[in-house]
């Protein structure tokens, strides 16, 4: 199983994603169930992939069918998971952009950078990051 969170700009983004671990990890399917078939061994391998846009978005029912074939079979559990996993991938968005603002404040003008970054962001991401920028050294 594979969770990936891929840059979802372009609108085949989850089929060049998934397209991309299909072939990462064929050699190693194969491998297995080669020694499987030579062993007699009641093992099996298979490939679930689980792949997110970073910016939230995601093909539901894929999604939805990949969590059944793991056993979740409520659809209000699979709907879920489904919804929480959207919400932890735009709070990640939230995080990264957080640290882009920190970043050029650490590398420029502080003043400035805070003055760009909105107040709202400022005053809820401070506290519940616990980040703090220092004042420039002289």
């Amino acid at each position: 199983m594979e969770y990936t969170g891929a840059m979802d700009t372009n609108e085949d983004w989850a089929e060049k994603k998934e397209q991309e671990k299909n072939d990462r990890y064929r050699s190693h399917l194969g491998f297995i169930n080669h020694l499987r078939h030579r062993e007699k061994s009641g093992w099996k391998a298979s490939q679930t992939s689980f792949t997110t846009g970073v910016r939230g978005s995601l093909h539901t029912n894929q999604f939805l069918t990949r969590l059944k074939s793991l056993g979740v079979q409520n659809i209000n559990t699979r709907e879920a998971i489904r919804n929480r996993t959207v919400q932890k991938t735009l709070s990640m968005l939230d995080i990264m952009m957080i640290l882009k603002f920190f970043f050029i404040a650490l590398n420029s003008k502080t003043d400035w950078t805070l003055q760009n970054l909105p107040t709202e962001i400022v005053n809820k991401n401070m506290e519940r990051f616990n980040l703090h920028i220092q004042p420039p050294r002289l």
